[in-house]
């Protein structure tokens, strides 16, 4: 039984039944099929013959099917060659198959099941009505295929006939016979070992728990206010030390490589794989009516072949503001709309593993509402995957800022996504480590995502989990070389509510893996187990425990501490010294990420990074309280606020990384 989750899909304009077709559910009148021995028609010729497209547009829909795994169907609509109704039109004369409305006309609920809704969207079908004399009648949007389709199927599916439907349709059956299931499987597609789903909210045990736990930590504190200053400073103190031998390990590592290589061209030539493949793109939407319309055309620039192309987005069903902003615009044949029935925790990674069934392709990429990508990323993509050996699963793309000048928050906002995706990941990454993803911009061996389960749908930060549940089973990631522009998010409240919502994640993907240390280390091996502790305890010690080391600033400037009579002043100043070290550490990487002539204006501003980085503590604290009270909350992002085209020439200024 193949594995599934779940997806939505959208109606298409209905399309007429013939007077002819059955009405009842379970009877149907005779379908003319073409007999099983009959050679299976040549679409294109029709096509030609009919005057539906020219000789030449053939000839060169021939040529790209050598190089592509697109079907002379997917390039004519694609392509504009041809309307949705006109090609299902034809591939009904073509083949002598009846048309059926499937949402007008829905298919037998028992017979329906006799698929699972994986297979029934991975073939293009879905068992519809059974005639008279027990023929079963079988929708099917791939009439090419549908003979050798069903030669696989378990009997009596294996001797179904032929009926079309179009493609959306089938669709939207599909995510109508099995809503509340394909509901339920996104929300368990990760094992539970894995997931935090089974994460408690809060109860009155845990409420009195907590609060005894607060007043106890409390009363020390007030009994023992040194004493407890000064295990927090020396914890804080430790972990600065392991963030700074981390940090500085990754910048050797990534200025190691980068000296040993001659630099690349900005765009160097792709080497093309024998058979491009589909690539599938999710986009989840949620109440972000602003960005429809430049998403689209931001999508419209790849370059990637668009019968190649399969864009889901992705939107909740009860979203009213977006569906109505993307109504009122003329989606290209190879842009979906996959509406999620509604449930809970409302997240991106639960509207995704319901999406990824419906998605067609061999490799799943995903983008964000306000994203800008390069336009040949998909092209780079599918390079890299036909080259890579199996276990590299997942490749990760650069994300950078076009609206940098906004203010000073996009600014500070733009330089250290510059130091994390140009230097830290790379860095990280060529050292072995196991990296954190992105959450846009990335870009899965299907198979792989599916086998692994998709994404937890109830972690905040699913990209962060994703990629050390991948490390623990054996997968790789790549840094790839090409840029991706969004926005920076520019104004305090939406970023602490942001950074909060992925310090929370944080929390728990380290809670989740570390529920079994011994099983963590033996699947991620003992230098990428040291890695995941290194980066995520320095992450969260360094923002929680932000306000201690700040006092050593006094140190620094010859001013009393309060530790003065707990520590010896040798260790105060090594404390201090290895503060400011940091912070200095933490400058220099800033300045050697935005060195490049895309980012030279930031480098005035590195230095301010200082007041750039307390808000994070306050979004820690807010992170510590939901891990406790609210676990799932999805605290979303607005964007839109800096809404404008990408500028002319920023795709080039973005320099490629030279990884």
């Amino acid at each position: 039984m193949l594995f599934w989750t779940s997806g939505g899909a959208t109606p298409s304009t209905a399309v007429a039944l013939r007077n002819d077709l059955p009405r009842a559910p379970h009877r149907a009148a005779p379908v003319a099929v073409p007999p099983r021995d009959r050679a299976t028609p040549d679409l294109a010729r029709y096509l030609v013959d009919r005057k539906l497209i020219s000789i030449g547009q053939m000839l060169s829909a021939r040529r790209q099917m050598r190089h592509d795994r697109a079907s002379i169907a997917d390039i004519a609509l694609n392509e504009g060659w041809l309307t949705a109704e006109t090609l299902l039109q034809a591939r009904a004369d073509c083949f002598a198959l009846r048309r059926v409305n499937l949402m007008a006309e829905p298919p037998d609920p028992e017979l329906a099941t006799m698929l699972e809704p994986a297979t029934c969207l991975g073939l293009g079908v879905l068992p519809w009505r059974k005639r008279a004399d027990g023929t079963i009648l079988m929708a099917t949007t791939r009439p090419e295929t549908f003979a050798a389709t069903v030669a696989d199927l378990p009997a009596p599916l294996h001797l179904a006939r032929p009926i079309l439907a179009d493609p959306t349709d089938l669709d939207a059956a599909v995510a109508r016979q099995w809503r509340e299931e394909m509901a339920a499987a996104a929300l368990t597609r990760v094992p539970l070992s894995e997931s935090c789903r089974t994460w408690a909210g809060p109860t009155r045990r845990s409420i009195a728990l907590l609060t005894a736990a607060l007043l106890t930590v409390l009363g020390l504190v007030l009994l023992y206010p040194l004493a407890i200053f000064s295990l927090l400073v020396l914890w804080a103190g430790m972990t600065l030390l392991v963030a700074a031998l981390h940090k500085t390990a990754a910048v050797a590592a990534f200025l190691t490589r980068r000296e040993v290589q001659s630099p690349p061209a900005a765009h160097p030539p792709l080497t093309l794989p024998p058979q491009r493949p589909v690539v599938s793109i999710l986009v989840p939407l949620y109440r972000e009516p602003e960005v429809a319309d430049i998403l689209i055309k931001r999508l419209e620039k790849l370059t990637y072949p668009k019968a190649l192309l399969d864009v889901l987005l992705i939107l909740e069903e009860n979203d009213t503001v977006t569906r109505d902003a993307l109504s009122g615009i003329a989606l290209p044949p190879w842009i979906r709309v996959i509406p999620v029935p509604d449930g809970r925790p409302r997240t991106k990674p639960r509207a995704m593993n319901y999406a990824l069934d419906f998605c067609r392709g061999d490799i799943v990429g995903i983008f964000d509402a306000e994203d800008a990508p390069d336009p040949d990323q998909i092209d780079r993509v599918a390079a890299r995957f036909a080259d890579a050996p199996s276990d590299l699963v997942c490749l990760q793309g650069v994300l950078d800022y076009y609206n940098p000048r906004q203010n000073w928050l996009a600014r500070c906002f733009t330089i250290e996504y510059a130091s994390w995706f140009r230097v830290m990941m790379p860095g990280m990454a060529r050292l072995g480590f196991a990296i954190p993803l992105g959450g846009t911009t990335l870009f899965f061996r299907r198979a792989a995502l599916e086998t692994l389960g998709g994404w937890d749908a109830h972690n905040v930060t699913e990209d962060a989990d994703l990629g050390f549940r991948l490390a623990r089973h054996g997968y790789r990631t790549e840094m790839l070389a090409t840029t991706t522009a969004e926005e920076a998010n520019c104004h305090p409240l939406p970023w602490v509510r942001q950074r909060s919502r992925w310090l929370k994640g944080y929390m728990v993907t380290y809670l989740v893996h570390m529920r079994s240390p011994r099983l963590l280390l033996r699947q991620l091996g003992l230098w990428r187990f040291v890695g995941y502790q290194t980066h995520f305890i320095t992450a969260l010690s360094q923002f929680l425990l932000a306000p201690v080391l700040w006092s050593f600033w006094l140190v620094l400037f010859g001013l009393p501490h309060p530790l003065d009579g707990m520590l010896s002043p040798p260790m105060l100043t090594a404390i201090a010294k290895l503060f400011l070290t940091v912070e200095v550490l933490t400058v220099a990487t800033g300045l050697l990420a935005v060195s490049g002539p895309a980012h030279r204006h930031l480098l005035f501003w590195v230095p301010t990074l200082q007041f750039y980085f307390p808000l994070g503590v306050l979004a820690a604290y807010k992170a510590l309280f939901e891990l406790i009270f609210a676990p799932f909350y999805w605290d979303k992002t607005t964007h839109g606020h800096s809404l404008h085209p990408r500028p002319p020439g920023l795709v080039r200024r973005l320099i490629t990384p030279r990884f």
